[in-house]
Parts: structure tokens; C-alpha cells; sequence
């Protein structure tokens, strides 16, 4: 008896959607109605508004409508591109709340503390809002144009208060350069109110601090329009605007990138072997073109020439190379130490380069009789070097290997005076 195999035969199954796995509505609307009647509840007390943000993220989803909540807590309801109130769901009830940064009655610092605190603390309780705050920061400051003078007061004060407690990267600042919000003045005044603003609560070391956080130190000119970006614009503005102090800031930057430019070419031209007659011309446009001094000149000169070599590891080597390296540079040393200033800073620098890199203690005294003989060094910087131009540095030591050499200076000098006299007589 023969029995015929069962064929197989295909079972649909009906899967049930688990109320979890439902994609839940993006309802931004709903999420503000809900904020706006419990900060309505919690009235214009700060303590009672931050007791109920503390509570209400346990219930409401912050990770999902973070910008939303931000949106409301700086200008009262959901912004709209452009800087407006949205005005959905208006039939259902309000849209906005006073209870803001916008709100606030006034926008003292004293005021404007307790507000900004209530982001503080809302974002110590939950981190991950942090992120958001930034991203949300970034697109309210294009909107600038759209809120009215006083609120971009008040938010600017915020913002610099945020930043002063490193709550909010400085880095958001760099969103004020938008062409129609440079073109307006719109952004040179937010970014001059937050530097105001963290001046008179902290210190300039603060706005030193925050401008170099935020990447705009060499950018300050270009908050300016493109049609007035001039030294003296640039002057009047921060002065007007009781910021005198970044222009000191402006030029002390000016100098550190003239600076950089100058040990830049010195770096590359040394390297690729360039002719010293031709690095002595290249280094001496430069420094007349940023009015660069001379006893920056030359510890530019130093660093670039003994960074340019590796040093034998050979204490009894290193001392011929550094000195048949240094005689090639000693015209270029020379032409840069015309003044007594010069001369002693290069000493010094000498001096400290020896001490820090321990197979050159003994290599010092020779440098110095190198450069004395190469008319880089006058005999009376070496011996005001000797009597109180010294570095602290290994200075007893470098004070022993010169001894015999000034001693001889001395001697010399004395020489030569008694000389004099004898051809007088």
C-alpha cells in the first residue's frame, strides 16, 4: 500500500502591532499646549516654573520636542522661520506665554540671571538637552531680525551669561556672521552686547577668553559691513559701545600673526636652503610691513635656525655642528641686532636654549665668542649680560664658562682706554 506524501502548504499569520511599536505622532503643538498650561499654573515665580520643567520631563518627551520647549522658554511659543509666533491650535486656547526670556520685566543682569538659570538648571537634570540647546541656539540667532530690540538685548545678556558658565559653546557666536545680518549691523550689535555684557559681570580676561573660544579673535573685522571694514570704523564701533578693550586685544592679535608670518617664511626659507643674503632681505619686509620689532626679529631668527637641524645626541659632536651651522647664519644674525635691546635678547635666548637641551651646556661660552667675533655681539651687552642681563636660567654655570671671557673683555678694555691716553698725552 502505497501513501501519497502530504504536499506542503503555506499558513499566513496575522501579526498584531504591539501598542509600543506604533510610530507615535510628531504633535509639537500638543507638546507646547501641555508646557504653556503648567507654566501658566506655576505663575511668574522662577522657583515654581523650575520645580514643574523638573517634574514635567518625566511625563512629557524632552527628547523629542527639546527645541520646542527651548523655542518657548526664550520667546514664549514656537517660532516660525523668520522669527514669529506660530499661531496653530489658537482656537484651542493660547499660544504663547509671558513666563520667557522675551517676557522677562526687565533686562537688568539681576533679572536676566534668574531666567537664564532656569535653562542651567533644566539641562543639569537632563544632559541631553544640551546638545539640542546648541543646535536650537544656532537658529534662533538667524532669526535676530525677526524680535525686536529689546528682546535681542536680552537674549544677547543670556547668551553671554550662558557661555560665561560654559553652558553654551562660544562657538554659536560664528552663526552672527550672515550676510543679512552683518549687512543690518544686526550682528556686530548682538556680538558687542554678549562681550559688554560678560565684561561687566566677570572681566576682559573673560571676553579675551570667549572670543578665542568662539574662533572670532581674527575675525572681529568681519562683523563689520564689507563697504566699511576700516581701521577707524572698526575703532568707533567698540568704542561707542564702551568695548575699548578689544581693540588692544585686536592689535596684540595683529602682532601674534605678523608674528606667525615671520617665523613662517623663516622656517621654510632655512629649510629649503635659501641664500642669507636673500632671507636677510625676505625678513626685513616683513618686519617693516607689520612693524615688527627687533627683539622679535631676532628670537624669530634663533628659533627658525636651531629648529632647522638635528642635533647630534653626542655632547662632544654637537658643539663643532652648532658652531659651523651658526657661522653660516651670523650675517643674518648681525644685520637684525643693531640694538643693544636686540643683542641682549638674543644672549638670552642663547642662554635658555642651552639649558634646555642638556648637550648644549657646555657649547654656551663658545656661541658667545662666536657671535662676539661674528659682530653679532658687542663687548658691552656681553658684559651687561654678565653683570645682571641674565636669565635665571643655569646661571651660575653660564656665569662660570663666561668668566675668563669677560675677564679678557675687561682687560681689554682697560687696554684700549689706557691707549687713548697715551696718544692724548
Amino acid at each position: 500500500m502505497t501513501t501519497k506524501a502530504e504536499k506542503p502548504t503555506l499558513q499566513g499569520q496575522r501579526i498584531k502591532t504591539r501598542k509600543r511599536d506604533e510610530k507615535a505622532k510628531y504633535d509639537p503643538v500638543g507638546f507646547r499646549d501641555a508646557i504653556l498650561q503648567g507654566l501658566s499654573e506655576a505663575g511668574s515665580d522662577l522657583e515654581a516654573v523650575n520645580k514643574y520643567l523638573d517634574q514635567a520631563g518625566s511625563k512629557l518627551k524632552y527628547r523629542t520636542y527639546g527645541e520646542t520647549l527651548f523655542d518657548i522658554l526664550i520667546a514664549g511659543g514656537i517660532l516660525t522661520p523668520g522669527g514669529g509666533i506660530s499661531e496653530d491650535g489658537i482656537d484651542s486656547g493660547p499660544v504663547r506665554t509671558d513666563m520667557c526670556i522675551f517676557g522677562s520685566p526687565d533686562d537688568s543682569y539681576e533679572t536676566l540671571r534668574g531666567y537664564a538659570a532656569v535653562f542651567t538648571r533644566l539641562m543639569r537634570r537632563y544632559k541631553y538637552l544640551e546638545k539640542m540647546f546648541y543646535e536650537e541656539m544656532k537658529k534662533v540667532l538667524v532669526y535676530l531680525k525677526g524680535f525686536r530690540e529689546g528682546d535681542r538685548v536680552r537674549l544677547a545678556r543670556c547668551v553671554a551669561i550662558w557661555t560665561s558658565d560654559s553652558l553654551l559653546d562660544p562657538k554659536v557666536l560664528t552663526t552672527l556672521l550672515q550676510d543679512h545680518l552683518v549687512k543690518d549691523g544686526l550682528a556686530a550689535d548682538f556680538l558687542c552686547e554678549v562681550l559688554l555684557t560678560a565684561k561687566n559681570l566677570r572681566d576682559i580676561t573673560t571676553v579675551r577668553s570667549l572670543l578665542r573660544k568662539a574662533g572670532l579673535d581674527s575675525r572681529l573685522m568681519e562683523f563689520l559691513q564689507a563697504n566699511k571694514r576700516t581701521d577707524e570704523n572698526f575703532k568707533n564701533l567698540f568704542q561707542q559701545k564702551g568695548l575699548e578693550e578689544i581693540l588692544g586685544i585686536h592689535r596684540s592679535l595683529e602682532k601674534e600673526t605678523s608674528l606667525k608670518e615671520l617665523q613662517t617664511y623663516l622656517t621654510q626659507q632655512v629649510n629649503e636652503g635659501a641664500s642669507v643674503r636673500e632671507i636677510t632681505v625676505g625678513v626685513q619686509e616683513i618686519a617693516k610691513k607689520n612693524n615688527i620689532l627687533e627683539p622679535q626679529v631676532i628670537s624669530a631668527i634663533w628659533s627658525s635656525v636651531m629648529e632647522a637641524v638635528e642635533w647630534n645626541k653626542k655632547e662632544e659632536l654637537v658643539a663643532d655642528q652648532a658652531l659651523k651651522h651658526l657661522r653660516v647664519y651670523a650675517p643674518l644674525f648681525a644685520a637684525n641686532t643693531q640694538s643693544d635691546r636686540a643683542e641682549l635678547t638674543l644672549l638670552v635666548k642663547v642662554q635658555e636654549f642651552c639649558y634646555d637641551n642638556m648637550n648644549f651646556m657646555k657649547v654656551f661660552q663658545k656661541i658667545v665668542v662666536l657671535f662676539y667675533r661674528s659682530e653679532v655681539l658687542s663687548e658691552e651687552v656681553i658684559l651687561k649680560w654678565y653683570k645682571d642681563g641674565h636669565a635665571t636660567k643655569g646661571k651660575s654655570i653660564f656665569l662660570d664658562q663666561l668668566k675668563k671671557f669677560v675677564e679678557w673683555l675687561n682687560n681689554a678694555e682697560e687696554e684700549s682706554e689706557e691707549s687713548e691716553e697715551e696718544e692724548e698725552d
